[in-house]
């Protein structure tokens, strides 16, 4: 933190916007004990996510994970990108957060039923305490901050007016639903657009990129969790160990790469205007969704080979290699095509890509996907040491 932010929180404070240009901005311990608690939404999310493919309900299974995973992705990032301009750490400010995290919780109790059963009732009710609290942090920002108190008064009276659809939704027609979520999801996502345009809040590009990258790091952790679950109640089961090396290895391999891909880029040099920013924020919603969709689609396979599951072995091997081919397409757009430079990437990532998803229909398609995205990096630091890429060390 810096000098004009102290590290001990005071009772109250103004909450006046922090520099855009702040040396030392680092991720503080409250939003990383924020992180961990919203894992526990995702890791429920993809649980149910794991059930609905195995039970054979893909499509049913593929648009509740992304309503659901909608929900956790949103709520995360507003308190993300308030955070980097306000975070004043005094006693309200922290028990507003802790009020996030605790409509996080409730969000992650409803996540099964909601996915599973479409009951959405008690992930509404997780995810309208959320936004009430960041409705009120809004509230402060702007008795303190004139320069963009139309901006905070946007962001505020936005958010508050799409929570009430969100109630007004649970008693509609059930078959009203789907549309009625398109909608709300549409204005959730002006509401920045528009506020922004009223003055630009002072987000930290650097503090921003690390944020993201840490929520990363979370959701990749927890498929590891995940499938190393799956990998244990497999064992329990005696599965055949020659299956289980090559899922092993495989999904090891994968996970590494997509961190290594993910981190090979500088994000905050990439964050220079409102328009970009807003582009790569949006953007990593595919990114953490499929991330956690990893997990889930390396269990269903592990599941699968113990002769658990409806599925064809088509369908399981599609369910772990659609979601890494996602990452990796939405990492190289978010990270690379931003930046508008032509160099031998453009090439070698599509080509990635489609020899994953070609992997769905061979022998062993977690293992190749693997030695695919091990090959993806090698190949990417080749380029780097002859001058052919610009990669950063991860």
């Amino acid at each position: 933190m810096s000098d004009s932010q102290p590290a001990r929180s005071a009772w109250h404070r103004p909450m006046v916007a922090r520099l855009a240009d702040e040396e030392h901005r680092t991720a503080t311990m409250l939003e990383l004990f924020f992180d961990l608690c919203f894992v526990t939404a995702v890791a429920q999310a993809s649980t149910a996510f794991e059930h609905e493919l195995a039970e054979g309900r893909i499509g049913h299974g593929v648009l509740g994970y992304a309503m659901v995973f909608f929900a956790i992705w949103w709520a995360w990032m507003n308190f993300t990108w308030f955070a980097s301009a306000y975070d004043t750490d005094d006693v309200p400010y922290r028990l507003l957060t802790l009020v996030q995290i605790t409509g996080a919780l409730v969000l992650a109790a409803g996540a099964t039923e909601a996915l599973q059963h479409e009951d959405f009732t008690v992930i509404t009710w997780g995810y309208v305490i959320m936004r009430l609290a960041m409705v009120t942090q809004w509230l402060r920002a702007a008795r303190s901050d004139p320069e963009r108190r139309r901006s905070c008064l946007r962001y505020a009276v936005g958010i508050f007016v799409v929570q009430i659809g969100w109630v007004v939704r649970l008693s509609l027609p059930e078959d009203t639903g789907l549309a009625t979520f398109a909608v709300l999801v549409l204005a959730e996502i002006a509401v920045p657009v528009w506020a922004e345009r009223a003055a630009t809040t002072t987000w930290h590009p650097h503090h921003i990129a690390e944020r993201y990258g840490l929520f990363t790091l979370i959701v990749l952790g927890e498929s590891i969790t995940a499938a190393t679950g799956a990998v244990r109640v497999a064992l329990d089961t005696h599965a055949p160990l020659g299956d289980l090396a090559a899922l092993v290895v495989g999904g090891i391999l994968t996970v590494f790469a997509l961190w290594w891909l993910y981190f090979a880029q500088s994000a905050p040099e990439l964050l220079t205007t409102l328009r970009v920013a807003l582009l790569w924020g949006y953007g990593h919603y595919f990114v953490f969704a499929s991330a956690a969709a990893v997990g889930a689609g390396l269990a269903l396979n592990v599941a699968h080979a113990t002769g658990h599951g409806h599925l064809s072995d088509r369908a399981v091997a599609a369910a772990y290699t659609i979601p890494v081919a996602v990452f990796v397409t939405l990492v190289w757009l978010l990270h690379h095509r931003t930046t508008w430079r032509r160099s031998a990437a453009d090439l070698i990532h599509p080509l990635a890509v489609a020899a994953i998803l070609a992997t769905t229909f061979m022998p062993s398609p977690v293992l190749v996907t693997g030695i695919i995205a091990a090959l993806l990096i090698a190949t990417t630091l080749v380029l780097s040491a002859r001058g052919g890429v610009k990669v950063a060390s991860p």
